[in-house]
């Protein structure tokens, strides 16, 4: 079941633009669907993840980054509920909580940041 979510906006059109690519993004994940997300991350994205612990991985490049994302997106079983996303000109915060097949959760952050339409870095936290 889809969560509703905050989403605060700065208002400016920055922000603006910033806020409808994090809309794409945690569409891709409520939706169990990737297709999007080629068209979303830069050349040269990178992403610091959560695992392994405790300082988790760098993953470098638009095929890593979409080839991470589609393979969370796309597990069976899973599901995010968005909570709460912030976003200010180039900046977004998106605070989650993901729901593993086994039903226990995790809560965490998403830091993202966006340059010229397109995500260029994701740096995720869990709380442990």
């Amino acid at each position: 079941m889809k969560q509703d979510s905050i989403m605060v906006v700065h208002p400016d059109d920055r922000s603006r633009q910033t806020a409808e690519i994090m809309r794409r993004f945690n569409d891709v994940f409520q939706n169990h669907d990737p297709s999007a997300l080629p068209g979303l991350v830069a050349e040269d994205c990178v992403i610091e993840n959560t695992v392994p612990a405790p300082d988790g991985a760098r993953h470098a490049g638009r095929e890593a980054c979409v080839g991470l994302w589609s393979a969370i997106a796309s597990e069976p079983g899973t599901r995010f509920d968005i909570e709460e996303t912030f976003v200010a000109g180039e900046r977004a915060t998106i605070r989650w909580r993901y729901w593993p097949a086994d039903g226990n959760s995790i809560r965490g952050v998403n830091l993202m940041r966006v340059a010229d339409g397109l995500i260029v870095e994701a740096m995720g936290y869990v709380k442990g």
